[in-house]
């Protein structure tokens, strides 16, 4: 799995992974999963930890070392495609299907709906991926130029 991770991905998770083994056994609680998941940005569910520990057949009192930490975190980021979740809600605001949408309706929507990004947000966010001449903002440009953002943090 490491190979499909970078050396700055493994050494944070590691980081992260050595706070919460407090045996300095190279192992974390099952229970402790969600913690460390959520600590280091993944956002899994409580049934999505289920079926990770399920397909590693380890139970909730059981433990996890690091090797299977990492598969563990390798799979979770693949499910959450960042960048394609972004890209379909964008494309739900882009009735036409041309591919843009205007800014104008981008900061109103990431303003006024789910959770709120404030103006400095959004002004950051437009600025990483570039607002054109006339305003629109390209999807596909958005959407990568948040999950870069979104990972790099």
């Amino acid at each position: 799995m490491a190979k499909f991770l970078t050396q700055d991905q493994i050494h944070e998770y590691k980081e992260c992974f050595s706070l919460y083994d407090h045996r300095r056994q190279g192992k974390i609680e099952a229970q402790q999963l969600i913690t460390v998941m959520r600590c280091l940005g993944s956002n899994p569910t409580p049934a999505e930890v289920q079926r990770h520990l399920l397909s590693h057949s380890i139970d909730r009192g059981g433990e996890i070392d690091f090797s299977t930490f990492l598969g563990i975190m390798h799979r979770q980021l693949q499910q959450e495609a960042p960048e394609e979740e972004i890209l379909e809600a964008l494309k739900m605001a882009d009735k036409e299907q041309k591919g843009f949408i205007m800014a104008s309706e981008l900061r109103a929507k990431l303003t006024g709906l789910g959770e709120k990004l404030t103006d400095r947000e959004v002004d950051e966010l437009l600025k990483e991926a570039g607002v054109g001449a006339d305003g629109r903002v390209h999807c596909e440009q958005f959407a990568r130029a948040v999950s870069r953002s979104s990972i790099q943090r």
